[in-house]
This record gives C-alpha cells, sequence and structure tokens, in this order.
C-alpha cells in the first residue's frame, strides 16, 4: 500500500512537469511568430528568459526553435536561435548564484545578450542608423516580457496585467489575419482585453496598459505612426474613467474614442468595426468574472466578516512576534573573558608576557580555568584560588588579582542584567502569544451562535468557607455561574498565605476570570492569559493563587488547574480524583497550559472542588471514604460534612474551601 501512495505521488508530479514544459513550448513557440519592426521576435526571447534552466527551460528553447522553423525566413531565425541559445546558456551557468537571485537579473542579461547578438548584424548593415532604433525598442520589450513573464510564471504581482500581456503579445502574432471586409480578430480580441483591464484596474492603469499595447501593435505592424498607441490609450483612459458607472458607460465611451481616431486617421476604417466587436463580448462576458464593487454580481463583504478578518490578522501578526522573539535570543558572555580582560590591562608590559602566555601558555590556561568556578561562586577571586605555580611565578600577582576583580564584577553586573532582560523579555513574549490566542478566539466565536450542548441538566450547588483558627476572613475565594453560551463554570482560587491579602489575591483573580469566561472566551486561552498577567503582578508583590474551575456543558465535565487541589467526581459508590502538576498561577516564567481533564456526566453525580486547607492528593483516604459513603443528594450538607471532618481531626491550620455541584435527577428542582 505505501509503495502504491508513492508511485502515485510520483506521477503525480511527472504529470505536472509535463504539463508545465507543454505549455512553456507552446508559448514560445507561438510568441516567435510575433515580429516586431526589424524583424525581431522579443516576446518569445523573453518568454525563454522567464522560463529558466533545466527541463522547463529546454522546453521554451524546443518551442523557439519548433516557432523559428514555422514562423522565419533562415536569416531571422539563425540570429533569433543563437540570442535564445545564449540566454538559455547563460541561466543555466549563473543559476544558484547570488546575482541570479535578484528579480533585475533575467531581464538584465536577456537584454545583454540580445544586443550582444544583433549589434554584430547590425554594424555589417549598410543602414546602421536607420536600424538602431528598431532593434534597441526590440531590446527594451525583451526585457520587458523577461520580467512580466517570470511574474506571471510565479503567480506573483498584478496577475490580471501580466496576463493581458502574455494576451496581447500572443494575439499580435495573428493581428495581421483578416476576415472579409479587413477586420482582425486579434485586435478585435487585444479591444476587448483591454477595455476589461481598464474597467477593472481604473483609468490610470488603463491609460499606461492601452499605449503599451498600441505601442507593441504598431511595432509589430511596422507602421510609422503611433496610431495603435494613441487610439488603444485613449480607449484605456475613457474605459477606466466610467468603470464606475457600468460596463455599458464603458464600452459606449471606447466605441466613441475609435470613432473619432477613425476620423482623424481616414485610412484605417477597421478600427471602428474591430472596436464594436470587441465592445459587443465585453457586454456579454459573464458577471463572475468581474470583482469589486462595480458590479453588482459579487455579495458585499459584512462588517462582521471584515471585523473578524482584521482579528484574525491582529492575532496573527502577535503570533508573528511572539516567534521572533525565540529567534534572536541573545547569545551567552564566556567568563574567559575576565582574564582575556585582566591580562590585557595587566600583563602587557610585564618581563614574563612571553614566558606567561606564549612558551607556558598550557599552564597558565589551566590555572585561569581552575580558578573560575571558584570566582563565579564566591563572586570575587582570592590568591588561594590559584596554584601555586602560577601565584608565584607571576610578578605582577597582586596588580593582576585587582585587575581580575574588577572584571569579574563587571561580567557579573552584565550577567544579571542579561537575565533580568530575558526575563522581561519572556514575560514579552508569553503576553504577544496570550494575547494572539484571546484575538482567535474572539474571531473564531464572532457572529456564531451560542453552541447547542443538548439538554441542560439541572443542578444545585453547595459551599462552604473556612478561615485558618485565629483568622476572621478567608483567603480563599470560591464562584458559580452560568454564562450566556450555556456553560455552568465553578470557579476555587486559593490566595497565598491567609488573612485579608490572601483574599484580595484570589477574589480579584477569578473576577477577572469570570469576566473572561462569560465574555465567551475559550477557557484554556482565558486561563493562560490570566497566568500571564498574574506572573507580571507577581514580580512585584511576590505572590501568586491556585485556579481550579469546573466547566459543565451538556452532559460533559471539564476540569483546569493552575496548581490546585484535588478534585472528586462521585458516581454512586465510586469517586474518582482528578490531579494536576501545574505550578500555581503567577510562578511560571514562560507560558505554560493548565492541567484539564474532560469526562462525561448523568444525573445523580457529584463534583467536589477543595482548597489544600481540606486534603491533598497524598492525604485524602478519608476524604474519598466519606464521599463514597454519603447516601444523600444534598450538595450543601456533602459541603457541611467535609468541613466538619476537618474540624474534627484538628486541620484547620488553613483555609478551607469547599464547593459542590450535583446534578439533579429528572424532577429535582435547580438551585444555585
Amino acid at each position: 500500500m505505501v509503495t502504491a501512495v508513492k508511485r502515485l505521488s510520483l506521477n503525480k508530479e511527472q504529470m505536472s512537469l509535463l504539463l508545465g514544459c507543454g505549455v512553456r513550448f507552446f508559448l514560445s513557440a507561438a510568441l516567435t511568430g510575433s515580429t516586431v519592426a526589424g524583424g525581431y521576435q522579443p516576446f518569445a526571447l523573453g518568454f525563454a528568459a522567464a522560463a529558466g534552466t533545466g527541463a522547463a527551460g529546454g522546453a521554451a528553447l524546443a518551442g523557439c526553435l519548433t516557432g523559428a522553423a514555422l514562423f522565419l525566413e533562415f536569416a531571422d531565425a539563425l540570429r533569433f536561435l543563437a540570442a535564445a541559445v545564449l540566454i538559455f546558456a547563460a541561466a543555466t551557468a549563473f543559476e544558484g548564484t547570488r546575482p541570479a537571485k535578484s528579480p533585475l537579473f533575467t531581464p538584465v542579461l536577456s537584454v545583454f545578450l540580445f544586443l550582444c547578438v544583433h549589434f554584430i548584424y547590425l554594424f555589417q548593415s549598410f543602414r546602421f542608423w536607420d536600424n538602431l532604433f528598431p532593434c534597441l525598442a526590440a531590446a527594451a520589450l525583451t526585457g520587458v516580457s523577461a520580467r512580466l513573464y517570470t511574474l506571471l510564471l510565479r503567480q506573483e504581482g498584478n496577475r490580471q496585467l501580466t496576463l493581458l500581456y502574455v494576451s496581447v503579445t500572443l494575439l499580435t502574432s495573428v493581428a495581421g489575419l483578416a476576415l472579409p471586409g479587413g477586420i482582425s480578430p486579434g485586435r478585435a480580441a487585444v479591444c476587448c482585453l483591454l477595455l476589461y483591464t481598464a474597467y477593472q484596474q481604473g483609468m490610470g492603469i488603463g491609460a499606461a496598459a492601452g499605449i503599451c499595447t498600441g505601442l507593441a501593435m504598431d511595432l509589430c505592424s511596422g507602421a510609422d505612426t503611433l496610431f495603435y498607441a494613441a487610439a488603444y490609450g485613449l480607449s484605456g483612459l475613457l474605459a477606466g474613467l466610467r468603470s464606475r458607472c457600468g460596463r455599458g458607460s464603458a464600452a459606449a465611451l471606447t466605441a466613441l474614442a475609435a470613432l473619432l481616431l477613425s476620423a482623424i486617421w481616414q485610412d484605417t476604417p477597421s478600427l471602428l468595426a474591430e472596436t464594436l466587436l470587441g465592445c459587443t463580448v465585453f457586454l456579454f462576458l459573464p458577471g463572475k468574472l468581474f470583482s469589486g464593487k462595480r458590479v453588482q454580481e459579487k455579495e458585499d463583504v459584512t462588517l462582521l466578516d471584515r471585523l473578524r478578518l482584521q482579528l484574525k490578522e491582529s492575532s496573527a501578526a502577535l503570533r508573528d512576534l511572539y516567534d521572533s522573539f525565540s529567534r534572536n535570543s541573545a547569545p551567552t558572555e564566556n567568563p574567559a573573558i575576565i582574564f582575556d580582560r585582566a591580562a590585557e590591562a595587566t600583563c602587557r608590559g610585564c618581563a614574563l608576557c612571553d614566558l606567561c602566555w606564549q612558551k607556558e601558555y598550557t599552564s597558565t590556561f589551566n590555572a585561569m580555568n581552575d580558578a573560575t568556578p571558584f570566582l563565579l561562586e564566591r563572586g570575587r577571586a582570592l590568591p588561594k584560588d590559584f596554584p601555586p605555580h602560577f601565584s608565584s611565578r607571576c610578578i605582577h600577582f597582586p596588580e593582576l588579582l585587582t585587575s581580575i576583580n574588577g572584571e569579574l564584577s563587571a561580567f557579573l553586573l552584565r550577567r544579571q542584567y542579561r537575565l533580568q532582560m530575558e526575563e522581561t523579555r519572556r514575560s514579552a513574549q508569553g503576553q504577544y502569544a496570550q494575547l494572539s490566542d484571546l484575538l482567535a478566539s474572539t474571531a473564531s466565536h464572532l457572529g456564531q451562535a451560542a453552541p447547542a450542548f443538548g439538554t441542560a441538566p439541572s443542578w444545585r450547588v453547595g459551599a462552604v468557607l473556612s478561615p485558618k483558627e485565629g483568622e476572621s476572613v478567608s483567603g480563599d475565594s470560591i464562584s458559580s455561574f452560568e454564562t450566556t453560551q450555556g456553560r455552568f463554570c465553578m470557579l476555587l482560587s486559593d490566595g497565598m498565605g491567609t488573612g485579608e491579602a490572601a483574599r484580595r489575591e484570589s477574589s480579584m483573580t477569578l473576577r477577572l476570570m469570570e469576566r473572561f469566561l462569560k465574555a465567551g472566551i475559550d477557557p484554556e486561552a482565558a486561563l493562560k492569559t490570566l497566568n500571564s498577567a498574574l506572573s507580571l503582578r507577581s514580580s512585584d508583590t511576590g505572590s501568586f493563587t491556585t485556579i481550579d474551575l469546573f466547566l459543565l456543558e451538556g452532559d460533559q465535565g471539564a476540569v483546569y488547574k493552575y496548581g490546585a487541589a484535588p478534585s472528586y467526581v462521585k458516581r454512586g459508590g465510586r469517586v474518582q480524583r482528578i490531579t494536576g502538576g501545574c505550578l500555581p498561577a503567577g510562578l511560571h516564567t514562560q507560558p505554560a497550559p493548565p492541567d484539564s481533564s474532560h469526562f462525561p456526566l448523568e444525573d445523580g453525580c457529584f463534583v467536589v472542588q477543595i482548597s489544600d486547607g481540606v486534603a491533598d492528593a497524598g492525604h485524602d483516604e478519608w476524604l474519598l471514604n466519606l464521599l463514597a459513603g454519603f447516601p444523600g443528594s444534598d450538595p450543601q450538607l456533602l459541603a457541611n460534612a467535609i468541613v466538619a471532618q476537618v474540624r474534627k481531626q484538628g486541620q484547620m491550620s488553613d483555609d478551607c474551601a469547599v464547593q459542590v455541584l450535583y446534578l439533579c435527577s429528572a424532577g429535582e428542582k435547580k438551585e444555585v
């Protein structure tokens, strides 16, 4: 099975390569038929340069050879193929080099080799100055074609303009073919394409595209005037000017421009007929080909969609900023710099400098290396840190020791500064990551209806807060509420220490968490954001808090913990303990997700949250037995029984908090 999949993938790659080579072959062959004044083929040479090297470039070169055999005389084909072969050979020779990566390399190379080949023929002609301008114009067209064809093949830039250029250059090869009455289908198609581009891009680009298209048509027709440049330039300007008034107005003004120019140039009667034919085709183009607000076929983007897109882009920008911190970590400083700088200040003028640092370099290096751990641990260098053979040989040992201590102090200060900067960088990095998650979560839920969790079960909640003996206020805080999204939440937080200070920290944590959840933010994103904020706060206050969140969605329960005591799920006589290994919120130096557990629930279940003043995972056998043997269905009675047992065991050495949820059976009353 694996072999078959690999073989299928390889065949697809081969088919893609074959298709690309075929397209390049036929395009280069067709473009060879587009000949400008002087008998040059700049469009085919530009396409051969854009096709590059390898199989794709070889296919384009083969297309040039085929086109030369079909469309050109022997002398013109010889110089054309000479330029094409040189361009392919030079591109192959420079492939992978630094200059070849420049976007201007291919156009400049094609122009240079075009002139190298054709100047030889130009110098041999008897009309050098007469033929110079057509040669230079063809060279410029070769460079422009190489650049635009490269953008098209790589799918970069404005694809509509590059496609227009390709279409026009292809149609110039058949522009000379005419129907009865002198009407050229090729020029009519060019007129339609120009009208479409001007209508979409506006009058500036429309006029520029029209002039360039007309110049190419004038060069290919060999005319001595700039008739098509003037006609198509004016048509593009007028079509772009009236683009917001509908396709009919743009087509009418284009036809009017053709009528006026036909009246001025009496010897071009086919222009008006070709323009009318192109306008007719333009008017019958399907509406789905047009984008933007100029036509009504495309549905306008709603304000909600734009807001969602803006939030997603902001989230991506913050995520990129977060990633940039990881790529630019500062290098650590080697302690060897202490001795290097001390020796530079003390040993340079010493009579024994050559002995210590050249002849006995290994011994000196080992003496410094052996002393390094003691210096860094103590923060100061002492004579005993260095071996006797080194300290007795050094005639400036006291001065060297003083210099080492000075450099050591500077080194330790720099290291402390870098550590502080690294801590600040990690904190900022975590904030960017959490903001990115918050924006992404908000964008994903924006405009969505509240999720359907099935029939919402009924519940009752019981809770007890008991302060530590000798305290009047409990440092623990509890909360339970229902969000507009249909979730029921229970929160318990244990502040560091006891008393009023701990209560302020824990209640603030629950208040912020409740706001996040009621705003519809994903629980894990809200917890990570709150953890990062508390980490910054703890750097000033030195405090931290635990967070224990229980979430009920339909018949599914979820528990999220930051350093919290175990939670318990009671199903009849069976009790499940749920623990976590995360540190409390505010102690993480880097963004860390909370511990999470997900499980199904049914009617008659109890979910119990406790603080560490009640029990921990290593000393909760009594609690497991109490829960398993509890016969009733009143969560408040169960909470009271747990706290009473703690008092009975004489364990009120810390604040105690218990919060119990009971899922009611059918017919029981819900109370919160």
